[in-house]
């Protein structure tokens, strides 16, 4: 038996080669795409334990959110603003609602002077942050 020799040209060489250069092209712009449609959750920077609420409601997700720890500190984007750093941040954000995050152990009295402060600096709703239970 007599074997053949196959000859392979330039030209049927080229035709045997995948280009994944448009692969790569779409991969990168479903990339892109997910990234900048991702929504990010805004974090106030501290572990806060809320109290249960049965009647507790969702509220816009576009609102001002500032935690209350037990020991009476006031934190925004990770940042301690305190409770004289309430009325500047809400005079930048006007007509946004806000959302406090207080723990369930902090005091009744600073919970009262943040939630009057909140009041004074914007005409926006202020909430109170629970579990739903």
């Amino acid at each position: 038996m007599r074997r053949r020799k196959v000859i392979v040209t330039q030209q049927q060489d080229k035709a045997l080669a995948v280009d994944i250069s448009p692969l790569l092209d779409v991969v990168f712009i479903l990339l892109i795409f997910f990234i900048v449609s991702a929504v990010f959750v805004r974090e106030t920077g501290v572990e806060i334990e809320r109290p249960q609420a049965t009647s507790a409601t969702q509220v816009a997700e576009r609102s001002v959110l500032i935690a209350l720890t037990a020991s009476g500190e006031v934190w925004h984007g990770g940042a301690q603003i305190g409770l004289a750093g309430v009325a500047p941040l809400l005079r930048q954000m006007p007509d946004k609602p806000v959302v406090i995050q207080a723990d369930k152990l902090v005091e009744a009295g600073i919970l009262v002077s943040l939630i009057d402060a909140c009041k004074l600096a914007s005409s926006a709703s202020v909430s109170v942050a629970s579990k739903q239970g």
